[in-house]
């Protein structure tokens, strides 16, 4: 049981998942704001541009009365969504941007070099050539 409370605790507080907890709470909140700019701002200009009320009902001819498809808000909730998606889009692509400016890119250790005379890849610390068995000479003495 201390092993499984163990392993609970290093994934609770590995950076990723507090990194998620984060951005869910401020998706959350960015939220709210977007909603409250597409009602409060989008909306009255659809609303001028349209001449008509954006957020009204289409009724239905079956089911109860007073059912209704409630069109305007459902396009209101997709403008919501491309918002925050488009927003939380280039927040991530700058956040990547950032963390990679630091960042040195590490050189790739050869694993292999040229034949002299045939020119086909060889391995590094081959000493003759599998292909025209000629003796290469090491990286060490060629310098």
């Amino acid at each position: 049981m201390k092993n499984f409370i163990k392993e609970f605790k290093e994934f609770a507080l590995k950076g990723n998942v507090m990194d998620l907890a984060i951005g869910v709470i401020i998706g959350g909140a960015f939220t709210a704001i977007v909603t409250a700019f597409t009602e409060d701002f989008i909306n009255p200009l659809l609303n001028m541009i349209g001449g008509a009320e954006f957020g009204g009902r289409i009724p239905l001819p079956f089911g109860p009365a007073g059912n209704a498809l409630l069109w305007g808000d459902f396009l209101s909730s997709v403008v919501n969504f491309l918002i925050v998606a488009f927003i939380l889009f280039l927040m991530v692509k700058g956040l990547n941007k950032l963390m990679s400016i630091g960042k040195k890119e590490e050189e790739a250790i050869a694993t292999t070099k040229k034949c002299p005379f045939c020119k086909t890849d060889i391995n590094i610390k081959a000493t003759r050539c599998p292909h025209c068995t000629s003796e290469v000479p090491l990286e060490d003495e060629e310098a």
